[in-house]
């Protein structure tokens, strides 16, 4: 019997515990799963023949080290920061590691290990790294078998929420994924190509500079760079590519609103900020603006941001931030309490259906000419709890597991889902599963 032990039974695991713990029951596995909250665990796993809840200390190398001796894959849905931890184990234990975040440092410099011992380590194998990696390499491989040349290659992914939950909110987002990094997002510099020019976009010009991206049925969406596209040019060998760049997806007017905590400093992560514990919104909203005994708050952000229009104004007063409403967080850097007031703000209703739009744009050489290609991936939640995020996020990572399991993967090693013999049978799965993309050529 093989034993699968997943650490982390958090809102994206929903579909991964699923899928793995329905595969137990012909009684070939068992499924571990570890949390800190482990009656979160229980509820999830519905008492599944051969599945069990367990707690874990993960501040505890013993307590890390007990449960992973029973295993035989290891699965991280923990925080990116502790994977590098459960992946030292694993490798001190010889046990195989899967996560769905990026390969980090830490894991690369344990590559050599890795393959002495014949493990395999799969990392970035969820949404965004992952289905990104799938769906662009299968065609990338196909044009290069057939002789022709990627010319252009721009790849688009953003988490948001379905048309029929965006009524009432002007923003028509909310949170889907880890707050933080949707707060702190776009922080440095974004580096892509564009027509054989290198492009480098500062944090302060980010929102500023975004292109439209069409999907049917849905309308447009506005795509913004994300952190240095330079770097898939050697992972997807598109080393000759003229252009080049991986972005983030918002809905229409989106960045030019979040553009105003951008150029006013209410993302800063690095400073601190006390207000009084009876701090309002519109307290913490003026601290950013300049002193004036004549000017209310609504009229200096007007004279600060020059192009302030009103669906940007609507929707910072959808927020709050006009009001004098008790903050919930007084004390933090700005980041930290913006990130706060939007967590309650954009939180996920019960009812609330969230929407992930990921699409290609391949511009390809071929011996009859330019072919311009999309592939695009539309797939909405079914509620706050079985959400599209959870969806596309964990089950690239369960069915990886379970086709390793199978032996329909022998590789061995530290491995991204970039080759054939992993991309081509998760992507098969994964259409049964009703995660599918639709490619088109563009006129």
């Amino acid at each position: 019997m093989s034993t699968i032990l997943l650490f982390g039974a958090g809102k994206s695991a929903t579909f991964l515990i699923d899928f793995l713990a329905d595969s137990c029951r012909d009684g070939s596995r068992k499924f571990l799963v570890a949390d800190l909250d482990p009656a979160l665990a229980a509820a999830k796993l519905k008492g599944r023949f051969h599945t069990e809840a367990v707690p874990v200390d993960l501040d505890q190398e013993d307590s890390r080290h007990q449960l992973i001796r029973q295993a035989d894959v290891v699965i991280s849905m923990l925080p990116a920061e502790l994977h590098p931890i459960l992946a030292a184990d694993c490798l001190k234990l010889g046990v195989h590691f899967f996560t769905a975040s990026y390969e980090s440092e830490s894991l690369r410099a344990m590559k050599l290990e890795i393959e002495a011992k014949g493990l395999l380590f799969l990392n970035e194998c969820g949404l965004d790294p992952g289905l990104d990696h799938l769906s662009a390499l299968k065609i990338i491989h196909e044009a290069k078998a057939k002789g022709e040349d990627i010319r252009s290659f721009t790849s688009y992914c953003g988490g948001l929420i379905s048309p029929d939950s965006e009524a009432s909110n002007p923003w028509k987002y909310k949170f889907t994924w880890n707050p933080r990094n949707v707060v702190l997002a776009g922080q440095g510099t974004s580096k892509f190509l564009d027509h054989g020019e290198l492009k480098m976009v500062p944090y302060q010009q980010l929102f500023k500079r975004v292109e439209k991206i069409h999907f049917p049925g849905l309308g447009d969406f506005e795509g913004y760079p994300n952190r240095d596209s330079l770097h898939y040019q050697a992972i997807y060998g598109l080393e000759q590519v003229a252009t080049l760049l991986r972005g983030t997806l918002r809905r229409e007017g989106f960045c030019k609103a979040w553009n105003v905590f951008v150029q006013l400093g209410m993302t800063d992560d690095t400073s601190w900020l006390e207000l009084p514990e009876n701090g309002t919104y519109r307290q913490f909203f003026n601290a950013f603006l300049p002193w004036s005994d004549q000017l209310s708050v609504e009229e200096k952000l007007t004279e600060l941001i020059p192009d302030l229009d009103f669906p940007t104004f609507e929707k910072l007063q959808w927020l709050g931030f006009f009001e004098s409403k008790p903050l919930p967080k007084t004390k933090g850097s700005p980041a930290q309490l913006l990130q706060k007031i939007l967590e309650e703000q954009w939180a996920l209703q019960p009812t609330d259906r969230d929407l992930i739009v990921m699409q290609h744009q391949f511009e390809i050489q071929t011996q009859s000419g330019i072919k311009k290609l999309t592939s695009s991936l539309v797939q909405e939640g079914q509620d706050a709890t079985y959400t599209a995020m959870a969806k596309t996020v964990g089950l690239p990572l369960a069915i990886a597991v379970d086709l390793f399991l199978k032996g329909k993967i022998s590789l061995r090693g530290l491995w991204l889902p970039v080759v054939p013999e992993l991309y081509l049978p998760i992507l098969e799965a994964l259409e049964k599963e009703g995660i599918r993309f639709e490619e088109r050529l563009v006129d």
